[in-house]
């Protein structure tokens, strides 16, 4: 990634449940969400724009589905992440870290956004899957 994506990545206004999360700060409300779904972690994930490229907005509807089927049993509550006047759909999955990483590098996604409850959101970098 390049320091000016990381930068966007970490400025990014992430928001599910209309709870807002920032990168490097902790949320009370989000606290309190994963409280609620009894959730130890939450993490924020998209299948929208792979590798940071914008598609058109019929591919990435399809993605997001095929995303949230793989979602589908554990809770993935609809979201967004906003950074001026960019928007992508994201979902806040409130399963594994670990799965959700794998699943958003299968989506060829550069990161994802942790929470934990009592932390700041983290930002995890996505390792590029292995080339055949």
């Amino acid at each position: 990634m390049t320091p000016r994506l990381l930068r966007a990545y970490r400025w990014t206004r992430y928001e599910a449940a209309g709870i807002p999360v920032f990168v490097g700060r902790r949320s009370l409300a989000m606290d309190a969400l994963l409280r609620q779904h009894r959730a130890k972690a939450g993490v924020f994930v998209t299948a929208w724009n792979p590798c940071s490229r914008l598609m058109p907005a019929g591919w990435n509807d399809r993605q997001q589905r095929a995303l949230l089927a793989r979602l589908r049993r554990w809770i993935a509550l609809p979201g967004g992440g906003t950074l001026g006047r960019w928007h992508e759909a994201h979902v806040l999955a409130l399963a594994p870290p670990a799965l959700v990483t794998r699943l958003a590098r299968s989506f060829r996604q550069n990161a994802v956004v942790e929470v934990r409850a009592g932390r700041k959101a983290v930002l995890r970098p996505v390792a590029a899957p292995a080339s055949p």
